[in-house]
């Protein structure tokens, strides 16, 4: 009787083993696939979206105040702590950095359906809908009427609409010189563009030179060149948005530049 009772469990436990093997753990929402790209030039309509929210409950996300675009002060302004985890179709393997979205939610009864404007500033590769935002534990706020904030947050998961819409930073753009550049090798995150506030290419042109060279996109809002003999400094950026607008900033990065500083564009 021992015998059979232990065969039976094993034979139990072989099955439930099986079925988180081949199907995955039952509990959870079921994945579903990402929407399309939301682009620059997409509307304004209104989209339906799942909101969750990370980090600290009125926090800025990140504990490094970071995230997978390389920005390391979404906690200050701009940003202020209005940052959002894009899920693929708005982060976009980073060239959705620093993109622009109107957000609001109608239930629970805490939302005041009053929309607020949050950055992509990190990525989100949960599958629980076409379109998701992990958001910064303020950004979630955000949403509630005055004074209810944190039940909002209590509620987790919630149905938000979104928009995109232009970037208005209010700042000059500014171009931070990664660790590890050298005179061979110049890495580049850029910040606070204002209009499609994304990038999706960044050129180069070096002192005495005519013509532009592109970088390579990196990772997040990073973009980097190689080369095989020393870049010749000063050196002119121009960068390109995903509505098309180029903008060239002379001179930006100075002779005598030093790795881990940031540049504002005159």
């Amino acid at each position: 009787m021992g015998v059979n009772m232990m065969s039976w469990s094993m034979q139990v436990a072989l099955v439930v083993a099986l079925a988180f093997l081949v199907g995955g753990a039952w509990c959870g929402p079921p994945k579903v696939a990402p929407g399309k790209n939301i682009t620059a030039t997409y509307g304004s309509d209104w989209l339906e979206a799942k909101a969750t929210w990370y980090g600290k409950p009125t926090g800025a996300g990140p504990d490094d105040n970071g995230g997978a675009c390389g920005y390391k002060d979404v906690n200050k302004a701009p940003f202020n702590s209005m940052g959002a985890c894009g899920n693929l179709p708005i982060f976009k393997d980073g060239l959705g950095c620093g993109s622009c979205f109107e957000i609001k939610c109608d239930k629970p009864a805490e939302c005041s359906g009053e929309a607020v404007v949050v950055h992509i500033t990190d990525m989100n590769y949960e599958q629980i809908a076409a379109y998701h935002f992990d958001l910064a534990g303020t950004a979630f706020g955000a949403m509630a009427k005055k004074g209810e904030e944190e039940k909002l947050r209590k509620a987790g998961i919630i149905d938000m609409k979104f928009r995109r819409v232009k970037c208005k930073y209010g700042e000059k753009v500014t171009f931070h010189v990664e660790k590890g550049s050298n005179p061979n090798y110049l890495a580049l995150l850029v910040k606070y563009v204002d209009g499609d506030g994304d990038v999706v290419g960044v050129d180069i042109k070096e002192k005495g030179g005519d013509a532009y060279q592109p970088l390579k996109h990196s990772w997040g809002a990073i973009w980097r060149k190689d080369s095989d003999k020393p870049i010749k400094f000063p050196v002119t950026v121009q960068i390109t948005t995903e509505g098309g607008t180029k903008t060239a900033y002379e001179d930006v990065i100075p002779e005598g530049w030093k790795a881990d500083t940031t540049y504002t564009a005159k």
